[in-house]
Order: C-alpha cells, then sequence, then structure tokens
C-alpha cells in the first residue's frame, strides 16, 4: 500500500515537471563557422535555381543546398538588402546599392548602380530594403527612396521630410513609415498619407497584409491591427499576451495564410491565420539565436530564419515532427502505442501518455517508474514490458501480474487466444485469462536464457535469438510447461544486435550476415537475398526489425531508414529507402523502434524523444540537378573556373577536372544521394554518395562526357546533367607532331638503311681484307712451311754431305792405310837383292797419293762445301788457332773419334789426345765443358 502511494506522488510530481508538450517541425542549424561569414543576416531571397541568398555582414552569402559561397560585399561594408529579380540579384550596403549577375562560369559579378549618382547619395546612408515593382525597382535607406527604372535606366529620387522607419509591399502599393509614424504610400513617384500617427497611436509598423477590407498592420509591440480607412482597430489573437514583452523585428505571411513573426529575444512565432500560437521556436529547442532579424518563405515552403547569430531553416511543410527532451523527464523511448484515444511512451524513465494529437503534457502512469522494454494490445488490454515485470495499463494506472523477472515482449499463444507467452530475462512464461483477469500461469521448465526475441513456429516449436548465446529451437510439451529439447544451431552463428521476428507466415533472423528464413521443412535458416540487401555495403548496424499493422517490415541501417513491402500483384517484395542516416535520428543501437500510430503516421523513438513522420508525404516532389562549378588546374596548382554551358577544351596538363553540383533541397531528414559517370574513363556509374563534388586526376587525352544524376527517397531526379570536355593531346603527341615524325621515321629510316648498307659494305670490305690477309697469312705459312721443308731438304742434303763426307774421308783414310801398307810390304821387298827400279818407282807413287796436303786440301773443299763458314767462324772465334788446330776441329765437327784422326794427321792416338787437350786450352773451355760438344755447337 505505501508502495502504491509513493508512485503515485512520484506521478504527480512528474506531471507538474512535465508541463506543455508538443511536437515541432524539423530545424536545420547553420552557424557561421558552418557558412564561413558574418555573424548577422539581414535580408534573404531565392532564385529561380532555389538557391538560397543572405546580405550578411561580410557580403552576399550564396547557398545551392550543397555548398555555401561568399561574395565580398563591393566596398568591404555590411551587406543589408538583398532581392532577386528576374536573373539579377539586387543588393544595398553602406553608400551602393547595384546588382549580381552569374557569368559564364557560373560566379556571380557586381554592378553597381551608384557609380552615376555619387553625388546624390547621401553620407554614410545605408540600403535596408528593396522592392520590386513592375519594372522598378526601389532601394530604401534611412532617408531617401531611390526609384530605378530597368527599361529607362534612369532613377527618380524620394526623400520624404522625415527618416524612414520601414518600406512594405503589399498587393500593388508601396507603403513607407516615417519616425513620426505616419504611413504613406507611393502615388505617382511622391508620397501620398495613408494614416497619421494619431491614427496608428504611434505603433511602429513591422509589417502590412493586404486583406479584402483593408491593411492588417502588424506592429512592434501591440500585434495586429485591421486599417480600415482611417479606423486602426485591434485584432486580438490568442499569441498577444505570450508576445506581450517580445519586441517583434520582423514578420511575414506565409503561403498557407499563417504568419511568421521574428522576435529580438524570443525566437520565431508561427502563428494561425486567426492569430493562435502553434510554434513558438527559440534557441532551446533548435534556433541559433533567439534575436531574428530577417525570414523567408522559400518555394519549398521553407522558413528561413536570419538571425543575429546564424541561419537556420525551418521546415514546416515537413512530414517529419520531433519532439526533443530537453528536461530528461522523458528519457529514451523504447515503444510506443496508440490504446483508447491515447498515445503511450514507454521509456526508460517509465510509461507516459497522453491524448492523441493534442498538445497537452505527458502524464505519468504510476507505479511504472523505470526501464519499459515494450508495449502490447490484445484482447482490449494494454501490457507492459517492464524492467519489474509485467503491468496491466488502464486509463494512466498500472497492475502489477508478474514480478519474477523483467519482461521483454508478448506474444499469443497460437492454439489458445487466452494465453499469451512472455520473453523474459530468464526464460519464457505464460499468462492467462481467467475471469476476464490477466494473470501469472508458469514459466516454462528447462530454458532460463534470457528470451527478448522469441517466435511460435508450430504449436510444440519456439525459436529463441539470444545476442551472446545463439539461435535455439525448443520444442515443449502441449500444455507449455517444460522444454523437451533444445537444438542450438550452429548456422547461423550469433551476432551483436541479432534480432528475430515473424513476417508473412515465415520466421527470419536478422544478424550482420544478412537475413535467413526458416525453411519448415528442413529446420534450415537460408539466406533471404531480397531482405539482406538492406545489409549490403557494411550498412549494418542492427537486427532488430518491425512489423506494422499495415504489413510493412521496418528496418534500420548505417545510413537509412528502410521498409519493405508486399506488392499488390505479385509475392515479390518491394522495398522502399529513406535516405535517413542514425546518426541524424539518434537511435538507441539494438533497440531501434518505430511503431505506427495511425493509418500514415509513424513515432520513431530516439535516445532524447521521438519523431513522428508522415510516411506517404514523404514522397517528395520532382527535383532537378544541376552543375554548380567546373574548374580545371594543373598537378599541385590552383583550378580556375570554366564556363558550364560551353563544351570544355582543355590543354593536356590541364587534367585534373573537378564537378560541383546540388539539388537544392532543404529537408532535414530527406538527403539527396549523387550518382556519377565519366564516359571515356568509367565503364560504369559510381556507387550513391551524398558527396556533392568530385575530383578526376591526371586524366589522359580524350573526349570526356560527364554525368551525374540524383536521387531522393528512391525516386531519380527528372534530368541528368552533362558535361562535355576535351583534353587535348600534348604538343608532341598532335596529328601534325604525328605528321612530322611520320616524315621524321621516313628520312629517319632511310638514313639507317644507308647507314647499314655502309656499313654493311664496310664488314664485306674488311671481311674481304681480312679474308685476303688470312690467305695472305696462310701462303706466309706455306712458304714457311715450305722454307721449313727446304731447310729440313738441305739439312738432310747437308747431313748426307757430312755423310758423304765422313764415308769420302773414311775411304781416304783407308785408301792412305791400305797404300801405307803396300808401300811397307814394298820396302821390304825393296831390301831384298833383287827389287827391281820399277818397285821403287811404285813406293814414290804411293808417296805421292798418301801426302797429307793432298788429303787435307781434299777434305776441305769438301768440308767447306757441306759446312760453310765453321772453319772461319772458330778462326774469327780462336785466332790462336794454328792450321793443324783448324784441321783437328773439322774433324771432331765430323764427329770423328781420337782412333779415327789418329790415321788422318799420320800421328797416334795419344798424340791426338794431346792435340784435343791443348785445343780446349786455347779455346779456353771451362772443365764441365765437353770439346766435341762445344764445336758441334758453333
Amino acid at each position: 500500500m505505501g508502495r502504491r502511494k509513493y508512485w503515485v506522488f512520484a506521478g504527480l510530481i512528474l506531471g507538474m515537471f512535465f508541463g506543455f508538450s508538443q511536437e515541432y517541425p524539423p530545424i536545420i542549424k547553420f552557424t557561421n563557422a558552418t557558412y564561413n561569414a558574418g555573424n548577422q543576416n539581414w535580408m534573404i531571397a531565392q532564385d529561380a535555381h532555389h538557391f538560397i541568398y543572405f546580405a550578411n555582414n561580410e557580403g552576399l552569402l550564396e547557398y545551392n543546398g550543397s555548398t555555401w559561397r561568399l561574395y565580398k560585399s563591393p566596398n568591404e561594408s555590411i551587406l543589408r538588402s538583398v532581392k532577386v529579380i528576374g536573373k539579377r540579384i539586387y543588393t544595398g550596403c553602406y553608400m551602393d546599392f547595384g546588382y549580381w549577375t552569374r557569368n559564364t562560369n557560373g560566379n556571380l559579378t557586381y554592378t553597381s548602380l551608384t557609380t552615376k549618382m555619387k553625388s546624390k547619395i547621401l553620407d554614410d546612408e545605408q540600403f535596408w530594403n528593396i522592392i520590386s515593382y513592375d519594372q522598378w525597382v526601389v532601394f530604401q535607406s534611412l532617408d531617401q527612396l531611390y526609384i530605378y527604372d530597368t527599361q529607362r535606366e534612369t532613377f527618380q529620387i524620394l526623400k520624404p521630410d522625415a527618416k524612414i522607419l520601414k518600406s512594405f509591399l503589399t498587393g500593388n502599393t508601396i507603403y513607407y513609415q516615417t519616425s513620426d509614424f505616419n504611413l504613406y504610400e507611393i502615388a505617382q513617384g511622391k508620397g501620398k498619407l495613408i494614416a497619421s500617427a494619431a491614427t496608428l497611436a504611434n505603433n511602429k509598423i513591422v509589417n502590412i497584409y493586404a486583406q479584402n477590407t483593408g491593411l492588417l498592420v502588424h506592429t512592434q509591440f501591440n500585434g495586429f491591427y485591421n486599417l480600415l480607412g482611417n479606423t486602426f482597430v485591434k485584432f486580438n489573437t490568442e499569441a498577444d499576451k505570450e508576445i506581450a514583452n517580445s519586441s517583434i523585428y520582423s514578420s511575414q505571411q506565409l503561403k498557407d495564410g499563417s504568419f511568421a513573426v521574428g522576435t529580438i529575444s524570443n525566437g520565431v512565432y508561427i502563428l494561425s491565420p486567426q492569430g493562435s500560437v502553434r510554434f513558438n521556436l527559440t534557441q532551446s529547442k533548435g534556433l541559433c539565436n533567439n534575436t531574428v532579424l530577417s525570414l523567408f518563405e522559400d518555394m519549398s515552403n521553407n522558413l528561413w530564419v536570419g538571425l543575429d547569430n546564424g541561419i537556420n531553416c525551418i521546415n514546416l511543410n515537413s512530414p517529419v515532427r520531433s519532439y526533443i527532451d530537453e528536461t530528461g523527464t522523458l528519457g529514451t523511448v523504447y515503444s510506443a502505442i496508440v490504446f483508447n484515444g491515447n498515445l503511450y511512451l514507454g521509456t526508460n524513465q517509465g510509461l507516459f501518455f497522453k491524448p492523441q494529437n493534442s498538445n497537452s503534457r505527458y502524464q505519468f502512469v504510476s507505479g511504472t517508474k523505470g526501464q519499459v522494454w515494450s508495449l502490447f494490445v490484445h484482447d482490449n488490454t494494454l501490457f507492459c514490458g517492464h524492467d519489474s515485470g509485467t503491468f496491466t495499463i488502464q486509463e494512466g494506472t498500472s497492475k502489477l501480474i508478474f514480478s519474477q523477472s523483467g519482461t521483454w515482449k508478448f506474444t499469443v499463444v497460437p492454439f489458445d487466444k487466452n494465453k499469451l507467452l512472455q520473453g523474459n530475462y530468464y526464460g519464457i512464461s505464460v499468462l492467462e485469462k481467467v475471469n476476464n483477469q490477466w494473470q501469472f500461469k508458469n514459466r516454462i521448465q528447462n530454458f532460463n536464457y534470457s528470451a527478448r526475441f522469441f517466435e511460435f513456429n508450430a504449436p510444440k516449436e519456439i525459436y529463441v535469438s539470444h545476442e551472446y548465446k545463439g539461435l535455439f529451437r525448443l520444442q515443449v510439451d502441449p500444455t507449455l510447461t517444460k522444454t523437451l529439447d533444445i537444438f542450438t544451431y550452429s548456422n547461423p552463428t550469433k551476432s551483436k544486435n541479432a534480432g528475430l521476428f515473424r513476417y508473412n507466415n515465415g520466421i527470419y533472423y536478422a544478424y550482420k550476415n544478412g537475413i535467413f528464413r526458416l525453411n519448415t521443412q528442413t529446420k534450415a535458416f537460408t539466406k533471404d537475398p531480397v531482405l539482406s540487401e538492406a545489409f549490403q555495403n557494411k550498412e549494418y548496424t542492427s537486427g532488430k526489425i518491425t512489423v506494422d499493422a499495415a504489413g510493412k517490415l521496418w528496418l534500420f541501417s548505417k545510413n537509412y531508414i528502410n521498409y519493405f513491402s508486399s506488392n499488390k500483384i505479385n509475392a515479390q517484395l518491394k522495398r522502399t529507402i529513406l535516405p535517413i542516416p542514425s546518426r541524424l535520428i539518434n537511435p538507441m543501437l539494438g533497440f531501434e523502434n518505430i511503431s505506427q500510430i495511425s493509418s500514415n503516421e509513424y513515432l520513431l523513438g530516439t535516445t532524447d524523444g521521438y519523431y513522428i513522420f508522415d510516411n506517404n508525404a514523404l514522397r517528395l516532389k520532382s527535383h532537378k540537378i544541376a552543375l554548380t562549378d567546373v574548374s580545371v588546374g594543373k598537378q599541385n596548382q590552383a583550378s580556375i573556373d570554366v564556363p558550364l554551358q560551353a563544351e570544355g577544351d582543355f590543354s593536356h596538363d590541364d587534367n585534373n577536372v573537378s564537378f560541383n553540383f546540388t539539388v537544392p533541397q532543404y529537408n532535414k531528414y530527406i538527403f539527396t544521394e549523387y550518382q556519377y559517370l565519366l564516359e571515356g574513363f568509367q565503364d560504369d556509374w559510381s556507387e550513391w554518395t551524398t558527396k556533392s563534388a568530385i575530383n578526376f586526376r591526371n586524366l589522359p587525352p580524350g573526349d570526356y562526357v560527364f554525368k551525374v544524376r540524383a536521387r531522393i527517397t528512391n525516386s531519380l531526379s527528372e534530368n541528368t546533367a552533362i558535361y562535355r570536355f576535351t583534353i587535348a593531346k600534348p604538343w608532341y603527341a598532335t596529328n601534325l607532331a604525328l605528321f612530322f615524325y611520320l616524315i621524321a621515321g621516313i628520312f629517319l629510316f632511310r638514313y639507317i638503311n644507308k647507314q647499314y648498307r655502309n656499313y654493311y659494305m664496310r664488314q664485306r670490305e674488311k671481311l674481304i681484307e681480312e679474308n685476303n690477309r688470312l690467305l695472305e697469312i696462310k701462303e706466309l705459312e706455306n712458304e714457311q712451311q715450305l722454307m721449313k721443308l727446304r731447310n729440313e731438304q738441305l739439312a738432310q742434303d747437308v747431313d748426307a754431305k757430312s755423310k758423304e763426307l765422313a764415308v769420302s774421308t773414311m775411304s781416304l783414310l783407308k785408301k792412305d792405310e791400305l797404300l801405307a801398307l803396300i808401300k811397307e810390304d814394298l820396302k821390304k821387298t825393296t831390301d831384298e837383292p833383287n827389287s827391281s827400279r820399277s818397285i821403287k818407282s811404285l813406293i814414290s807413287t804411293i808417296n805421292r797419293n798418301i801426302g797429307e796436303e793432298n788429303t787435307w786440301k781434299v777434305f776441305k773443299e769438301a768440308f767447306d762445301t757441306a759446312d760453310k763458314d765453321f772453319l772461319k767462324k772458330v778462326k774469327e772465334a780462336h785466332p790462336s788457332l794454328t792450321p793443324n788446330d783448324l784441321r783437328l776441329c773439322a774433324y771432331l765437327r765430323l764427329n770423328l773419334s781420337s782412333k779415327e784422326i789418329a790415321p788422318l794427321l799420320n800421328i797416334s792416338v795419344r798424340s791426338i789426345e794431346i792435340k784435343r787437350y791443348r785445343l780446349r786450352k786455347k779455346m779456353n773451355l771451362p772443365h764441365e765443358k765437353g770439346l766435341v760438344e762445344y764445336i758441334l755447337s758453333i
């Protein structure tokens, strides 16, 4: 009882602090660090291409949906006003006004209109507003109105008696209010008083709007008034009290008749046509600053807010609304459901509710403080899965029906509508309806793992996914009291943030490798190629899948929200991609949740609140893509912009080409993706990317066609932006150069051919010369051989002659020996008494024939013939030799022994040895040198 009182008290406290709750349109925030210009933005305009322009402290600021660009003001002063009229962008600043036009390169260039009328510009004059009226453009300063005729290019100056506070274009009339609070209109080039200060009650006018019955005047401090002739009547609205303390600086009537009101200190108010407050958007709700200097509604009904410090774009007509829990009271939203006309939110702080489609505050459901995991409606009962167990909810009150464990989810038992299965922290349990009351029945025994994801496949078969344990198949008994068998799947494997769900009567398991469907026959899981597409290219973040009441299957990936729906003609699934990245919506990974709260509206829970979006309204209007800049440059040098409309013709070293492109759409939660193709360099289109620029480096010479297209929520852009260009060949690769190369090649070929011919001729002559030389050498060798043969023959002849000489010598020797013997015998005969004269005569003849001199003379002639100059050489070498010595040398030269020589010299062998000894001494031969050896060597 005490605990229940505590929760009731806590609910009252939370209700007191939670206060007014409202979903707001998306707000895009641009700080000065984002757009890289001055803090203050004084006026806003848009051109026909949907580009947005801001009169910024530092100049004209351009935003094309992808990139920001600042054009410095002409005299480096603050730009106070901007207005797009046709193809010109008119601006006003300190002591100057003029217009900007876009050149062929896509850049803006400025033309001043004050150069011919400098003398008429007052000192220190600034131009705060620009108004377009037919062919005239009116530039308003605080002192004068300059009326410029664009056709005649002439000026007319209107100078009121008092300072000008502000000027307005309402319908077909230009109004201005002076510092004395009188209101004038311009008629025939002059000021005409419409309402005096007394009539206006000295109210400073912020804006004037035309109505059927007169004028609706919006004042700085006192709200709206109807000006009917001279009657100034207060138009009371619900916003009067709320805005009473806020000084209004700017005001704008929107296309739907509502009003945007910019204040000095309290942000922007969006009022209905009747004057009730729809939104009050302040810095705490997403604005950069609370001081609003300018307001502008663009062609897509976005409200642009120029602030004292920054810029905001409010998507007023966006199908997305956000609720941001600034105080932390609501916390992270894990589940949402509509029940009995109330919208319930299950968060990490408890359960909250409010009437659906109302701006009333969220109320806390007493007793539910803590983590809520799921909400489930069955049999007209709302069940709440909670960290503390299971609650049933009825009109803001809770009843705890199960407290043994935290509860993840619920599902109806297929064969008994009066029973529910609930997945708990420790297994699965059964709830049963008894006497029209739901109560805990039993736990299913033998399975104690956490059952955050589970699905029935058959009356006795339950599949359970556990993030860390894997995927299980349970066989249970018919009474759902115990588990009979547990099978653990090895494939597919366990995975972080894996999930299990039922869709179109099938059970699916989703994890990092894809989405797998159960084959009821084989009990195996096989990959579903259609559903798995959502997790390709590393898009997987979570396997948490939601199936809504309309049969759409929702899943979240890194860069998209995806949903699949059945085709009405066949059973195929159609995938729809919402290019909303998870980082932008900031969901709780693994606990992403999306709930259908009406036929077209969905609530998406986040870590700091939730988003509501109309799925049907996410279909954007058709859109076009445009090239905003093409620049070329050399390697490591600055690029230069080139004309966008003409085909590019670039030099060979200007081969670094950059492209910038955009789709000027300004929806915070709808991202534009781009795909490009460079024909001549690529064969296929690139992957889709959110980058709006691409740079191609070091392109080779050739002809190229750059194509780029865009995609927003599955819808392709109406057009494909195309740019054709050519990168010229270097001079040395042009056709003329190739012609010269051909001519030069021909001459070079002929020259080389001639040189080769000359070379081969020289080689031939050289070869012939070498062959001749070889022949000569061969002839010389042959001659040498012949000479050798002749020498050998001569040597043989000499040897033969020597042998003949030796033979002759021996013959002479034998002859002398014989004659000597005969002589001796004859001498013996003569001694006898009977010897005759004839014998003595014969002895005399023999003496004459064996004389030494005759023998030597014959020998010497023969020896000189056989061995020329030997005796001469010996005599020259040894002058002291006697003829007898030379004779001995000759005999030794013939290699005769002492015994053979003795008869030739008529001396004994002993005498020959003595002669030989004396001959050695005369020749001074060393002891070891042989005499015959020496003589033979001469």
